[in-house]
């Protein structure tokens, strides 16, 4: 494992996960939500968002967290391993509520400068739809790979006992 994407619903813990990853592996992390906002929750302009993801999957070793389904496929043919959290929808939309409620007002370490937290309506309803409306291609894309490896974790419990295979 040298080149780690960690893919998701928002609130699996993709940033979490990769964090650990990363402690473990000695591998740097790249968070796409910091990389992709800017200040004030202005997004990076989408042929400069493929470009600046296209330079990153060149590098020897990394880990890179963020679902970005549009941009899946630069990461997913790049890594090595991929890693998708596949957590149930109530589980995921439960942790970005709170998550909301932790980091109200302030910026997440792995989010962009000028990004306080905040949830709304129609990012709940986004990750809640998760499973119906994005899950399908995730996995279609996923399954289209060759070479690679593909770790699925259902559930947290999924999560400590891929860590701890991994210590």
């Amino acid at each position: 494992m040298h080149k780690i994407a960690v893919v998701g619903n928002g609130g699996s813990g993709k940033s979490v996960l990769a964090r650990k990853l990363g402690e473990i592996t000695q591998i740097l992390v790249y968070h796409l939500d910091a990389l992709y906002w800017k200040p004030g929750w202005t997004p990076t302009p989408r042929e400069e968002w493929c470009q600046l993801q296209a330079e990153l999957v060149k590098r020897d070793r990394w880990i890179i967290d963020g679902m970005y389904a549009r941009t899946l496929e630069i990461r997913a043919n790049a890594a090595d391993t991929i890693v998708y959290l596949d957590f149930p929808s109530w589980l995921s939309t439960y942790r970005v509520i709170k998550r909301g409620i932790s980091f109200r007002g302030r910026t997440r370490p792995d989010m962009g400068k000028g990004c306080p937290e905040k949830v709304n309506w129609e990012f709940l309803k986004f990750v809640w739809n998760f499973r119906k409306n994005k899950r399908p291609g995730v996995l279609a894309t996923l399954n289209g790979l060759s070479g690679k490896e593909v770790i699925i974790l259902r559930s947290p419990k999924d999560v400590n006992e891929f860590l701890a295979r991994l210590r």
